[in-house]
């Protein structure tokens, strides 16, 4: 044989044997892609399952994949991916308990351990709901030493913004200890540690916030779009560099991707960002929550924290926002608003640091509002329920005060009466039962009341249980 023959046929040879060598390495990729089933990052181990409701799971496979969902307390589902290779199977959870193990299967498997079942919260909001640990809160790193819940699991979402809505986010279920307690809402580990400590059962906590936000950014944008005055009081915002201020940017990232997943109700504290804009935020409140509730197709019970007083430096900005999030309670069910103007031990400090008292006030609204719990602590503050003119004098009325009102020491502070010039005075006042009279020499012909209208605010006047009375005034000017 001569040599070039030779030579082509040992060239032959290779080629051969590096085509069969790509055709298998293929078919192997190929077997991997196919067996690629995927699921979010919020379904893993040590998660919290909603108790004694239908539960969602999905991920994504290749087309048409067949796959499997099975739990240790005995059951199994199964379905197909979609032709876009997306699949959502629904299972009945039991009630509260654990630990259990869940296997979703398809061509691969994922076998998710120490799963318990009870109660799921989140927690949103901005800075207020966020901070703890990492921003050297006093009652959170007095806790920390002691926090040895494993009952209590947390799941944090990282910040992030998106032009459109999200599928997934990234992070991961941790078990309440010391180090993730530190790292976690401080609002949100004293509500979940109230919890569990009076129902007896798991608790899980997602949380979800970011400092500094307005609520625009956490309502979809197509909310906001559709709206003429949402979509002004939008361009109003003013911009930072630490934070997002256009519509639905966090909604897409830190919200949708969490919205198949269950969850008992949601607490929220939020608003300083959006006092330039107040006029409006009643209407942008309720249209988050009914977006929020529409994508998770559930009509949870929504408990949000009224703003603290702070010294702005425009006037009346701050009660102008409370008096949205108190009017807001009238526009959907299962709505509450904890008030926290007693809990300020620095007007100039925009992070009031008492924590603790804010989480055991949401604590005891959802205990007694969505759990029914007999001997709950209260929860109630009083409300303004009206008022009635007599002469020079005005009997202000409230409801949620059955039981008398108190004021801390002294006569109450707060009150103001004014007459047609629109001009208001400090006005004395004097408790009777659960109604507050009020008069002063310098308004003969009473026409409008207030109460506690000012930023910087902080009555003494308390339900005899310890619960403030919200702030309030009877004219619209």
């Amino acid at each position: 044989m001569s040599s070039p023959y030779r030579h082509a046929v040992f060239q032959a040879c290779v080629l051969r044997f590096f085509f069969s060598l790509l055709g298998a390495l293929v078919f192997c990729l190929q077997c991997s892609l196919q067996a690629d089933v995927r699921i979010p990052s919020i379904l893993g181990d040590h998660m919290v399952l909603q108790q004694k409701s239908m539960i969602r799971w999905w991920g994504w496979a290749d087309p048409a994949e067949s796959i499997t969902v099975t739990s240790s307390w005995g059951d199994r589902v199964e379905g197909v991916a979609d032709s876009g290779g997306r699949w959502e199977l629904k299972m009945m959870t039991p009630a509260a308990g654990g630990p259990h193990e869940i296997v979703i299967g398809g061509r691969n498997e994922h076998r998710l351990r120490d799963v318990m079942v009870g109660e799921v919260w989140l927690c949103s909001g901005q800075s207020n709901m966020e901070w703890g640990g990492r921003q050297q809160l006093p009652q959170a790193l007095e806790e920390a030493p002691s926090a040895h819940h494993p009952l209590i699991r947390f799941f944090e979402t990282p910040k992030a913004t998106a032009h459109y809505p999200q599928d997934a986010t990234v992070g991961n279920w941790s078990l309440c200890d010391p180090q993730t307690m530190a790292q976690f809402s401080a609002i949100g580990y004293f509500y979940g540690l109230k919890l569990q400590e009076e129902l007896k059962v798991p608790v899980g906590l997602i949380g979800s916030y970011w400092g500094g936000t307005p609520a625009e950014v956490w309502t979809p944008a197509s909310v906001v779009n559709s709206s003429s005055s949402l979509t002004q009081a939008a361009k109003q915002l003013q911009s930072f560099a630490w934070w997002p201020k256009d519509p639905g940017l966090c909604y897409n990232a830190m919200i949708h991707p969490l919205t198949p997943y269950n969850i008992a109700g949601v607490i929220w504290y939020q608003g300083e960002s959006n006092v330039q804009t107040a006029s409006s935020y009643r209407q942008l409140f309720g249209s988050m929550i009914n977006a929020w509730r529409d994508a998770w197709d559930l009509s949870f019970p929504f408990y949000y924290v009224q703003i603290a007083p702070f010294a702005y430096e425009q006037p009346l900005v701050g009660p102008r926002l409370r008096e949205m999030q108190t009017q807001a309670l009238e526009d959907a069910p299962s709505l509450g608003m904890v008030v926290i103007s007693d809990l300020v031990d620095d007007i100039k400090d925009i992070h009031p640091v008492r924590k603790k008292e804010v989480a055991q006030r949401l604590a005891a609204m959802a205990l007694n509002k969505h759990y029914a719990l007999e001997d709950a602590d209260p929860f109630q503050s009083p409300m303004y329920a009206g008022h009635e003119i007599s002469g020079k004098e005005v009997r202000v009325h409230f409801d949620h005060a059955t039981g008398g009102l108190i004021s801390q020491g002294g006569d109450p502070v707060g009150f103001e009466l004014a007459g047609k010039d629109r001009v208001f005075h400090a006005a004395k006042a004097r408790v009777d039962g659960s109604d507050v009279v009020l008069h002063t020499p310098l308004v003969p012909e009473p026409v409008a009341v207030r109460f506690g209208f000012h930023n910087q605010a902080m009555p003494n006047l308390f339900s005899t249980q310890g619960l403030p009375v919200n702030l309030f005034r009877s004219d619209s000017w």
